[in-house]
């Protein structure tokens, strides 16, 4: 018994010491390459075509020059295995978005191929741009549209929601939110809500049929009784019938953009504030 006991005891100490080992590799290993602030809208994963970049600059720009909230998006092809929240947080500090003192700077970052995003929130926005707002806009307004393989139209669409809370119009983003909250189900949820309840009728109606036949029905012979139209047999075997599925598939592509140079951060920094999301 002894002996058992220690075997035992040495196992959970290996599997302990190995759980040790991989977090401090993780905790080691190298964190990923930021890229280079080299505009408003830096690009790195090609997911904004030309002409809505240079919508987007502008309209940041002018922004920025009314305001002094400091507003970036940024694409990258990767995380590296790093979580965005992390990595959209040594981002924005790195570069530095918002004004020292203010803190007033917002980072857009969309992760191409890990497929997420995040809206990062400096310290001096937290309370206008919530994140509830951060989490509104993504899943409304660029879930959506990333979905369907607009990722122009999405960021693009993004950014005017951000604006429009930090000129305080925050209400109807919220009215907007609660509108899709109450436009039915998606075609997944559709597909599950039809599989539990044919699941539900096939399984329970096979029971409904043994109990309630001899009940409600005619008996016509021994064992065999006629209830709703049908002929029951207690005797015979039943045959079940099994349905398939077909999934289809979705492809999007993307297109080149370019930014332009001449351009830093204010010296701000970021606590964590905002919300991320996938597609």
């Amino acid at each position: 018994m002894l002996e058992r006991a220690c075997t035992v005891t040495g196992t959970a100490g290996r599997a302990l010491f190995a759980a040790l080992l991989l977090c401090l590799v993780a905790a080691t290993a190298p964190a990923a390459e930021l890229p280079v602030l080299t505009g408003r809208v830096v690009d790195n994963a090609n997911l904004i075509d030309g002409a809505t970049e240079a919508a987007l600059v502008a309209r940041l720009e002018a922004f920025e020059k009314k305001s002094s909230d400091q507003i970036v998006v940024a694409t990258i092809p990767g995380l590296g295995g790093e979580a965005i929240e992390p990595y959209a947080n040594r981002l924005f500090r790195a570069w530095g978005l918002g004004q020292a003192g203010e803190n007033n700077g917002i980072l857009l970052l969309v992760a191409r191929d890990d497929r997420k995003m995040r809206i990062e929130v400096g310290y001096g926005l937290e309370g206008t741009l919530t994140d509830l707002h951060a989490k509104l806009i993504i899943e409304n307004t660029m879930v959506p549209a990333f979905r369907a393989g607009d990722f122009s139209g999405g960021i693009s669409r993004a950014v005017d929601d951000i604006v429009m809370v930090l000129e305080g119009n925050a209400a109807e983003l919220e009215a907007r939110g609660e509108r899709n909250q109450n436009v039915g189900f998606d075609s997944e949820d559709l597909f599950i809500t039809l599989f539990v309840i044919l699941w539900v009728v096939l399984f329970f109606g096979g029971f409904a049929m043994a109990l309630l036949a001899p009940v409600f029905g005619r008996k016509i012979g021994p064992g065999r009784y006629r209830w709703l139209g049908m002929d029951i047999s207690y005797s015979g075997s039943g045959s079940s019938s099994g349905g398939s599925w077909s999934s289809g598939s979705s492809s999007s592509s993307w297109s080149s953009g370019s930014s332009g140079g001449g351009f830093s951060g204010g010296g701000g920094s970021s606590g964590g504030g905002g919300s991320s999301g996938s597609w």
